[in-house]
């Protein structure tokens, strides 16, 4: 029972909620989107979390979910991108293990947050292709040429674990809401400030509504979240360069995961720590 604790724990922390109702309600916005992602994301937590304990890692850590989320979301990447075969098990099992090994590193420097998942995703996404020459999934890709606010907010909620369904968005939302409030309204203003980003800087309709431009942005505020107009203000201007960098990335070809999410986050907190020593 304790260690089921630990999974969902894990899986609540993807979005930084420590508190096991919440991964319940990520699994089940999951699940009813894609129970093969579903399946992906509890397997990764579940061997990124073993290979913690293998380790001998802070038992404190282990159990507040922190060797769980980032093993959480390389195994939904790797099976949202490639078919499911032998070759891309193993990828997904090697990618969990090492978003662990990569977390207990980088802890000893700085905050992670999401970098050992898009550091682990990106090894094992780019051995898949030039090595092994495993083709990505075909997506069907939406033509809308109308800017539909609701879906690309709901959308920027879901798509933090790689899902665009309205409905598991909305799961995600109140996944947020019952651990903390003034979080999840943070999550909403960026949803909807990180989507109007990037239309505003011409990105395709369709991929705003996908809620691509929202995502970061979600993790920044987030991360970011505290009660003053100062941090207000912070949050605002990490939603925008989380969207800037989301927008320079991807001209590059790069998958960017939320990668512009940490970059911005990491920027920010230097910035902040420059600003407090003057």
């Amino acid at each position: 029972m304790r260690f089921l604790l630990i999974i969902l724990r894990g899986i609540g922390q993807v979005m930084f909620q420590n508190n096991i109702y919440s991964g319940v309600l990520f699994l089940v916005g999951i699940f009813f989107n894609s129970w093969l992602l579903g399946l992906a994301a509890l397997s990764g937590t579940l061997i990124s979390t073993c290979s913690a304990l293998i380790l001998r890692y802070p038992k404190e850590d282990v159990k507040n979910g922190l060797y769980g989320f980032n093993g959480a979301l390389t195994g939904i990447a790797i099976f949202c991108f490639f078919e499911v075969s032998l070759t891309t098990i193993l990828a997904l099992i090697i990618g969990a293990v090492l978003s662990s090994i990569i977390m207990y590193y980088l802890k000893k420097i700085t905050l992670p947050f999401t970098a050992p998942f898009v550091i682990a995703t990106w090894i094992l996404a780019y051995l898949l292709l030039f090595v092994f020459k495993v083709p990505l999934l075909s997506t069907s890709v939406s033509t809308s040429n109308t800017l539909d606010i609701l879906a690309s907010f709901s959308n920027s909620f879901g798509q933090v674990m790689f899902q665009e369904n309205m409905i598991t968005g909305l799961f995600f939302l109140l996944a947020i809401l019952v651990n903390n409030r003034l979080m999840a309204i943070y999550a909403v203003y960026a949803a909807i400030l990180g989507s109007l980003t990037g239309w505003l800087f011409l990105e395709s309709v369709s991929e705003v509504n996908a809620g691509l431009m929202g995502y970061n942005a979600i993790l920044c505020a987030i991360a970011l979240t505290g009660k003053s107009w100062k941090d207000f203000l912070w949050i605002s201007i990490a939603i925008i360069l989380s969207t800037l960098l989301n927008i320079g990335m991807g001209l590059t070809g790069l998958i960017t995961l939320t990668a512009p999410f940490v970059l911005a986050a990491w920027g920010i907190l230097m910035l902040k720590k420059v600003k407090n020593s003057l």
